[in-house]
């Protein structure tokens, strides 16, 4: 069985669109947040309840819309929802890339990273494109047929996971798959300053992608030559490289 979940919220039609598509692979279980929670990261809800309820979406199919963040989805649906634990765990599919330091904001991810923790292998999901008619039902067949793929690779292990890109191109312009590592160049950001009617100042985000010339080996520059991204990624954010050199130079 696979548990499919999202940021987008349960009504986000990248999710149904993958839905369909992963149910040419076996059973599929959906427990998605109840409204939009990008870039809430890995997020958990502490001081407020879960509030779980059952829907009826896509011709009948029942799903779970929980009250929290795609974190939160991962863990009830492990520990309460589904009857047995998922073979796998697919978060999205999602609008719009998460390559480089938007990994670490993405709500997306932070579900596969969460399955990971608890054991279960995992991937998330990410279609280039911010487009609300993006071709979903095409990125939906790519996303299932990388699935399918990958779901025998030797490299599952110690809480690895792995963070998926799709190109938004035709299906016969997409180069194929590429193993990357994750671009860790800064973002070019700005926030625009802007004044409400009562002559409030207000600030919003306005992030802009643009970044050096992209390194082909990396998530962001694979995904921009056409190829569909596949990051092995851990939640161990320990810098070992610092740790060794400590221990070469006695620090204590």
């Amino acid at each position: 069985m696979i548990l499919l979940t999202n940021d987008d919220g349960i009504y986000a039609p990248g999710l149904w669109a993958l839905y369909r598509e992963l149910r040419q692979l076996g059973e599929v279980s959906v427990v998605a947040p109840e409204s939009e929670q990008s870039a809430v990261g890995h997020a958990i809800s502490l001081i407020t309840p879960l509030r779980v309820k059952k829907v009826s979406l896509d011709g009948g199919v029942q799903g779970w819309a929980v009250s929290g963040t795609p974190a939160d989805c991962v863990k009830i649906a492990l520990s309460e929802l589904l009857p047995e634990p998922p073979q796998m765990v697919v978060s999205g599919l999602n609008l719009g890339p998460n390559v480089g330091i938007n990994v670490l904001y993405s709500g997306t991810v932070s579900a596969a990273t969460e399955a990971s923790i608890l054991g279960v292998r995992a991937m998330a999901v990410s279609l280039n494109s911010y487009k609300d008619e993006a071709d979903f039902a095409a990125a939906a067949r790519l996303a299932r047929e990388t699935v399918a793929r990958l779901r025998s690779w030797p490299g599952w292990k110690n809480g690895v996971c792995l963070n998926i890109n799709l190109p938004a191109l035709p299906p016969d312009r997409v180069l194929g798959l590429k193993f990357t590592r994750q671009d860790v160049g800064p973002l070019v950001e700005h926030f625009e300053r802007r004044v409400d009617p009562r002559e409030h100042v207000y600030y919003w985000l306005a992030e802009i992608n643009e970044r050096r010339p992209p390194d082909p080996e990396t998530d962001y520059g694979a995904l921009a030559a056409g190829f569909i991204s596949i990051t092995p990624i851990h939640h161990d954010l320990t810098d070992y490289r610092t740790l060794e050199a400590l221990k070469i130079h006695k620090w204590e």
